[in-house]
């Protein structure tokens, strides 16, 4: 197990939704307020970036188009399609379902397909000092992109959806609240036929460890990688929710994991750059970090339009 490794300084505001596509051996990620969706490859320095019209908050590959995403934006679900570009681009975009949010203010946050193909996403208020719970959790799959909505999954309340990820077979969804108020993780039974979660339970009570739970990855042997943020660290837990080992990043808000690299052996970890404070303590916060935490991920599904 060898320690973080920069990447690359990407000094993102807030990094997000990182996604390792194999067949172009490239990470993708966002970063979230400047509307960014970026790309880097493994022995090339700059990363690519594309601007995009609205905040981008969570993604995933399109099935069958290289260049076509499917993505949670600010008030809704959209197809994402990356123009031509060496190092700066622009995105089309096309809305597949707008959501009616509770309050204005509120965008989405974290998400990705489920193993059949399917987007599952949250939502959420983006002024997390009122502590508001009206964050939702939306799944979009073929039938939706036909309808044209988004089906809301009535998981709620909640202040701040995060942490969502699939066990290997998909049968168990995991899902978190990473506001200071709840710092909750939970486990539901998933069924992978209708996508409809069942039997919430507590997974783990992150309250008396260090850190909130934000975005977060499973790997080959079903256990669930999630940030701590605030701590500095990423946590491992085993399924029974077990907390395996904590491993440690240099800045303090760790965003969102995944698994990358050739052998799927690589935990790519985005961050969050604040504003306004002094960094001279975490002076690479917002950049793009590696880890080889000694075990192999699962590669990420792509959304399934048939």
């Amino acid at each position: 197990m060898t320690a973080a490794e920069l990447v690359i300084d990407a000094r993102n505001a807030t990094g997000e939704s990182p996604v390792w596509r194999a067949q172009e051996a490239a990470l993708y990620w966002a970063d979230i307020p400047r509307g960014l969706l970026q790309r880097w490859q493994p022995g090339q320095g700059a990363a690519t970036q594309w601007q995009l019209p609205q905040m981008l908050a969570c993604m995933a590959p399109w099935q069958g188009e290289p260049r076509r995403w499917i993505a949670g934006l600010e008030d809704g679900i959209y197809q994402v399609t990356l123009g031509d570009g060496d190092r700066h681009g622009e995105a089309r975009i096309q809305a597949l379902a707008t959501v009616g949010h509770a309050m204005p203010g509120m965008r989405f946050n974290d998400g990705r397909c489920d193993r059949q193909g399917r987007l599952v996403a949250g939502s959420m208020l983006m002024d997390m000092a009122a502590a508001q719970p009206v964050g939702r959790v939306y799944r979009f799959g073929a039938d939706d992109l036909a309808a044209g909505r988004a089906q809301d999954l009535q998981l709620g309340p909640l202040i701040t959806p995060n942490g969502l990820a699939f066990s290997p077979d998909g049968r168990t969804m995991y899902l978190s609240d990473s506001h200071p108020r709840s710092q909750q993780i939970w486990a539901f039974d998933y069924d992978t036929a209708s996508g409809t979660p069942r039997n919430r339970r507590l997974f783990v009570d992150m309250t008396s460890l260090p850190g909130r739970p934000d975005g977060a990855a499973i790997d080959a042997e079903g256990c669930y990688w999630i940030c701590g943020n605030d701590a500095g660290l990423v946590h491992r837990f085993r399924p029974d929710g077990q907390l395996d080992r904590s491993l440690p990043l240099p800045v303090k808000k760790p965003a969102m994991c995944a698994f990358g690299g050739p052998g799927l052996d690589v935990l790519y970890v985005t961050s969050i750059r604040p504003d306004g404070i002094d960094l001279s303590d975490q002076p690479l916060a917002g950049g793009l970090f590696a880890l080889r935490p000694g075990v192999s991920g699962m590669e990420e599904t792509e959304f399934r339009p048939l």
